[in-house]
């Protein structure tokens, strides 16, 4: 794609509203006819066909071939050129960062995990970040001049549309992170939350993907409890970016202090700190668990060592996790009646301990939703693992470019 195009789809003129039309048209949809185009568009054929000509004549797009039909003349397919241009999506955890790369078609090309980084609120840490990416594009033998976007996924609050984070990295408040990420790396960059990502990756590559669904809930059930909403295949974001605090949500009267400041959150009772406190006080109280030595020994119990033992069938751990999954199940059902979701997945490192947690969900979901919205919705565990993350990442980095 040449850089004069670049600058004249970041422009609001007329034309260039119409081609970052086809061009978004062609990210979700794929190939499509002119017919295809002028009908989504409501623009005439001799108007698409002058559009799609420059793509094409400016590297944006090509000719797929033509079209199979029952009978008359084929039509031609256009779709996006995947040498146009790379996308660079960059899952930031709290002891690793994950770096993906994958062309203008959205085809996966390259994948980095578990580079090592310590993410703290700090601006030598975000200069390390901008240090690990360039590196990793540089290495991966990509110029930065075909990198068209970097999407950077974080933990906490943050608002997507205004490029600001409220939680990491926010030591400069007059200016938005996008715009300081963006001039230590001298290219266009976007941020969002990490939960939003993982759900856009389930959503475009993984098990709702399979499904074909376009109304997805993300829960992402790891240290803390996160939720991605995916509403007619866009991410929804609420007014100010926040959308998702599930974990927040008044659940319990128990008068356990969550980390918001807040007593009785869900999170109290179900995420992987909740699980950590609640595996102490029963190994305490002489239960016992292949984490017992441990605990009694007076040693850190890690959430590690939590998903290993769960994963190895520890009795203990099995039914802890499974209560878990009973007082997650209401407040899963409660999010069914109000959203009617095709699927609703079940992430997060705790969705790696197997099926004991997919299914406790269920079984408390039947109970406590209305059967005429729950028929429709399954429940289903992440597929991706810990790569729905970045491939969520490198996803929004083109959508968010272009869409």
């Amino acid at each position: 794609m040449t850089k004069e195009l670049l600058k004249e789809l970041d422009q609001s003129s007329k034309s260039a509203r119409f081609k970052r039309k086809i061009i978004s048209h062609f990210i979700e949809k794929g190939p499509s006819t002119i017919n295809e185009l002028a009908k989504v568009l409501n623009l005439s054929i001799p108007t698409i066909n002058k559009f799609v000509s420059d793509l094409i004549e400016r590297g944006a797009a090509k000719v797929y071939g033509k079209q199979e039909t029952s009978g008359g003349r084929y039509p031609l397919l256009y779709g996006l050129d995947p040498e146009a241009g790379y996308f660079v999506g960059a899952d930031v955890k709290f002891n690793m960062v994950n770096i993906g790369i994958v062309d203008f078609t959205g085809e996966i090309k390259e994948t980095f995990y578990d580079i090592p980084f310590v993410l703290e609120n700090s601006q030598e840490k975000m200069d390390e970040l901008c240090r690990i990416i360039l590196d990793t594009i540089n290495n991966a033998g990509y110029s930065a001049d075909n990198i068209l976007n970097v999407n950077i996924n974080l933990p906490g609050r943050i608002n997507p549309e205004t490029g600001f984070s409220y939680t990491f990295f926010n030591f400069q408040q007059e200016l938005p992170l996008t715009a300081l990420l963006s001039e230590r790396l001298g290219l266009s960059v976007t941020i969002d939350n990490d939960t939003r990502g993982m759900a856009y990756g389930e959503y475009t590559h993984g098990c709702a993907s399979v499904a074909k669904a376009r109304n997805l809930l993300y829960l992402n059930l790891s240290w803390g409890l996160g939720l991605g909403i995916i509403l007619d295949g866009k991410v929804y974001l609420g007014k100010s970016g926040f959308s998702g605090e599930f974990g927040h949500i008044s659940a319990f009267d128990n008068q356990l202090l969550c980390h918001c400041g807040k007593k009785g959150c869900l999170e109290t009772e179900v995420s992987g700190k909740a699980m950590q406190r609640i595996l102490v006080e029963r190994i305490k109280a002489g239960e016992i668990s292949v984490l017992s030595q441990k605990v009694l020994a007076g040693e850190d119990l890690t959430f590690d060592e939590i998903i290993q033992a769960t994963i190895g069938e520890d009795m203990l751990c099995l039914e802890v996790l499974t209560e878990m999954g009973n007082k997650l199940g209401k407040q899963v059902a409660t999010l069914i009646n109000l959203f009617n979701p095709e699927c609703v997945v079940i992430g997060g490192a705790l969705s790696l301990t197997g099926d004991f947690l997919t299914q406790s969900v269920q079984n408390v979901v039947r109970t406590h939703s209305l059967s005429l919205v729950n028929r429709d919705t399954k429940i289903l565990a992440a597929c991706l693992g810990e790569r729905s993350g970045v491939i969520g990442a490198c996803m929004l980095a083109r959508t968010r470019r272009f869409c």
